[in-house]
């Protein structure tokens, strides 16, 4: 039950990404808050543990800075610049479907680099709830080709976000997980910054409530919160961990439709059944050791 809870709730909170990331790029180039986002939410985590969780070690090792820099590269500066790049051309919803790649590719790896052949179950799942997000966005496909141009550079940024689970998954860490993840954001966000002082103009950026309410909300309840829970989740079993990705459009197109005015036709929610069929098929897998 704990897990079910924690499951759910990284899900309602991950998905709300899209929607924040949306509102925040309407005030600022898209590198500008991915950057604002992971540079101030690495040093708040690390901020956190230093004064309120004394007992857990903060300093790293020249060993750890290696690790916590290849993890940081691919979970956060390849991922999360892919991720607000492509919300340029796509919707919120359409944003939120896109994370239902990201147990396709975790499955693949796993079975590549964890030595493990994936079931047909798994399978099945993986194949049901990527189904249901295209179905579920087929309107939104078919009115602008655009939108497939965003799509192809999210799904490149979610390959890299897979890979890094399966890193994380088959790394020996020394760090507890909440200060993992302030280093990896923190290192991520300062490979970002050449990035984004090449490609974005400071002088044009609109530094309003708008964009202060986006990058609070991505810190705090997204960059904290929800990737806390996903470490947590993928420390029980990385796979079962990977189909809670599932649910994350169904609450992206509920956010998407309640404060973008994104709209939901019947494609929606046929899709939307497909996404709960394949998340309980795949409930009945069976238990993988994260070792």
């Amino acid at each position: 039950m704990k897990n079910i809870a924690f499951g759910l709730l990284f899900a309602m909170l991950w998905s709300s990404a899209a929607v924040a990331t949306k509102l925040g790029i309407l005030s600022v180039h898209p590198l500008i808050l991915a950057n604002v986002r992971l540079i101030f939410a690495g040093i708040f985590i690390l901020l956190i543990s230093y004064f309120f969780q004394s007992h857990r070690r903060i300093q790293i090792t020249r060993k750890e800075l290696a690790q916590l820099a290849f993890f940081g590269l691919l979970n956060s500066t390849i991922y999360l610049g892919s991720f607000v790049l492509a919300l340029t051309f796509l919707s919120p919803g359409i944003g939120s479907l896109a994370t239902a790649t990201n147990p396709l590719f975790i499955t693949l790896l796993s079975a590549l680099l964890l030595q493990r052949k994936p079931q047909g179950n798994e399978i099945g799942s993986l194949l049901l709830g990527l189904s249901g997000i295209l179905i579920a966005s087929y309107s939104q496909l078919k009115l602008d080709p655009n939108v497939w141009k965003g799509l192809l550079i999210l799904i490149g940024g979610i390959i890299t976000v897979s890979a890094a689970t399966v890193y994380y998954v088959r790394t020996e860490w020394q760090l507890n997980s909440f200060v993992i993840n302030g280093w990896q954001v923190l290192i991520g966000g300062l490979f970002l910054l050449p990035f984004t002082a090449s490609y974005s103009d400071v002088s044009i950026a609109s530094f309003d409530l708008r964009f202060f309410f986006s990058v609070a909300w991505l810190i705090f309840p997204v960059s904290m919160g929800a990737l806390w829970l996903w470490f947590y989740l993928i420390d029980q079993d990385p796979v079962s961990a990977s189909l809670w990705m599932f649910l994350c459009p169904v609450f992206g197109y509920i956010y998407a439709y309640l404060f973008s005015g994104e709209s939901i036709d019947i494609f929606t929610f046929i899709g939307t059944l497909i996404v709960i069929v394949g998340l309980y098929v795949g409930k009945k897998q069976p238990r993988v050791s994260s070792n």
